[in-house]
């Protein structure tokens, strides 16, 4: 009787009473895409289904090490491919200057990182920088972007935004 050789690359077989170190399966794209505009898209077909809509805003993340998004389900992961921001700025609060992320996080706006996208003018901000130091895109929703514009004012011919109970210079808003 003859024994199957194991490919060169896998783990020698454990004894009784040995645990496996848990390591997560290699890290591939599985065809979903984040367009610029919020939505998913598996395999160039739209997500319908609400929940897994859902499910996958919130569960975005970005590795630094890898320098890659990806989305979790359950143990799974899977590598994404962003077009233009890997989240999304679902509110913004004006009394403190905090916005709300569209994978839930919350943190204060930086108002010099503002620029205009690229692709249709929308605003779009640098936020996350513990994971990234010159910060990950995030781009506004139209009714945060509606709300942050209802902030700013022109004063002896600045133009400033008040956020917080301070009047902050805005940057010039280049394509970002």
């Amino acid at each position: 009787m003859s024994r199957a050789k194991a490919p060169p690359d896998a783990s020698p077989s454990r004894g009784a009473g040995e645990a496996a170190s848990p390591k997560p399966p290699p890290l591939r794209p599985f065809g979903l895409v984040l367009r610029h505009d919020g939505r998913f898209l598996h395999e160039g077909e739209p997500i319908r289904n609400r929940k897994l809509r859902e499910h996958f805003e919130r569960s975005v993340d970005y590795l630094p090490e890898e320098g890659k998004f990806i989305v979790r389900l359950g143990h799974f992961r899977g590598q994404i491919e962003v077009e233009e921001a890997g989240f999304f700025v679902r509110s913004i609060e004006l009394a403190s200057g905090e916005i709300a992320l569209s994978d839930g996080a919350r943190e204060r706006l930086d108002v010099a990182s503002l620029a205009l996208s690229p692709i249709d003018g929308a605003l779009l901000c640098r936020v996350k920088r513990t994971l990234a130091p010159e910060g990950l895109v995030a781009r506004f929703m139209g009714s945060a972007q509606a709300e942050l514009l209802l902030a700013v004012e022109e004063v002896d011919g600045r133009t400033l935004i008040r956020l917080g109970g301070s009047a902050v210079p805005l940057p010039e808003l280049g394509r970002g």
